[in-house]
């Protein structure tokens, strides 16, 4: 064998341009990546790259020698330039690769045999990927999750996820690679927690993963999908009590929502997120046969119309000046919707959800509260808040002005 047949260099060019003459639909994508590689742009070429292995649809064929051509794409063309890539970059284009084949799990598996050159970051994204085509496997083969090597599966992505959720905080989260390796790790995580729950856990790992995620890139169905399950688990998870968390910033993905059939979800949680009692139940009982078809909403509905009542008491509360929130029974009770002997139990669950801070006088059938907990705002009550500011800042004004005025008479005395 001659030395040019064994150059690494005119056999990535020889295969791009048989490539080209095996498809002239790709012809022009197929010749802008040999221009690229000969002219040695390795960023211009990472770019095309990572353009080329995103459009399976429309870019994926068969080689004449009957191998995927993505695969031979990073076989021939990248990994032998991978040292002049960007080890993230490079990460990207394997996991495209991998997740284009039947079961690309050799590909990724191989990349992290370099970890140690490859850096924390890639390597952290290799890994997410990797847990990601494991659990997308076992989906699409339908396994039984509760036996093995399911069982052994779930457990190794659930170890990696947990090594790896430190390494991650140690990333800075502004920079937009960084941003790439979050969501992909978050997406893992999520994919995760819906296979094995609870949905609280599918919660905290989902509303992080739309935090850093560019929902444009995402299909319309998978948009949709989200936007069902944030939706659910916020419903039902034990503990989630932040709605606005959900409806502020998460709003972009319940958009996908809009006009189906499952558009009642935002309403009942932006009737949550204000502690509306009534309007909650009105979108409850016009949509009771779209939420019977929602096995989660049917089996946690006790916990969820408890869920709701908190959060009208926890509104209540937030809703009143910092001086003015000792809290009647029989005001609690008109807020909340409860008989006026359920109150104190509602109170006293509160406070031990931590809720709210105070203190609870049966007597005279008061509360106290000291704290209330921090959650997200929307609009209209950012708009009240700052308006309680104004107020706030109008009394210390006048405190000050009086102060001033009678300071020295009171020196004088």
């Amino acid at each position: 064998m001659s030395s040019s047949s064994s150059d690494p260099t005119q056999l990535a060019l020889a295969h791009l341009s048989g490539m080209a003459t095996a498809y002239p639909d790709l012809a022009s994508v197929y010749e802008n990546l040999s221009s690229l590689y000969s002219r040695k742009l390795w960023h211009q070429l990472t770019l095309a790259s990572l353009e080329f292995l995103s459009s399976p649809q429309t870019t994926l064929r068969t080689t004449p020698e009957g191998e995927s051509s993505h695969l031979a794409y990073l076989q021939k063309v990248v990994l032998p330039i991978d040292k002049k890539l960007n080890s993230l970059s490079l990460a990207r284009m394997a996991a495209l690769v991998a997740f284009s084949l039947p079961d690309g799990t050799d590909v990724l598996t191989s990349l992290l045999d370099q970890k140690q050159r490859l850096g924390s970051a890639a390597a952290l994204y290799i890994e997410s990927r990797l847990g990601l085509l494991k659990l997308s496997l076992l989906a699409r083969q339908g396994a039984n999750l509760a036996v093995e090597p399911s069982l052994s599966i779930l457990e190794d992505i659930q170890n990696t996820i947990e090594r790896n959720r430190p390494i991650l905080q140690q990333l800075a989260d502004t920079e937009s690679e960084a941003a790439i390796v979050h969501s992909s790790f978050y997406e893992t995580a999520m994919t995760y927690r819906k296979a094995v729950g609870p949905p609280e856990g599918y919660y905290k790992e989902a509303i992080q993963y739309v935090a850093y995620t560019n929902l444009s890139e995402l299909s319309q169905q998978d948009r949709y999908s989200l936007a069902v399950d944030l939706s659910l688990s916020a419903l039902t998870g034990d503990g989630v009590f932040n709605f606005g968390e959900v409806v502020t910033s998460g709003a972009p993905i319940l958009k996908a929502l809009e006009g189906t059939e499952m558009g009642y979800l935002v309403k009942l949680l932006e009737c949550g997120s204000r502690g509306d009692v009534i309007g909650f139940q009105v979108v409850a009982d016009a949509n009771r046969e779209a939420i019977g078809r929602q096995p989660s909403l049917v089996s946690r509905a006790e916990a969820v119309k408890e869920k709701i009542t908190l959060l009208a008491l926890v509104n209540m509360v937030f809703e009143r000046p910092s001086l003015e929130r000792t809290l009647l029974f029989e005001d609690i009770a008109e807020r909340v919707g409860v008989p006026l002997e359920q109150v104190e139990w509602v109170i006293m669950r509160a406070l031990s959800l931590k809720l709210i801070e105070g203190t609870m006088d049966q007597v005279e059938q008061t509360v106290d509260v000291t704290w209330v907990m921090p959650r997200v705002l929307n609009t209209k009550q950012m708009e009240e808040l700052a308006g309680r500011f104004g107020e706030w800042a109008v009394k210390v004004s006048k405190t000050r002005d009086y102060m001033l005025e009678h300071t020295g008479a009171l020196l004088n005395q």
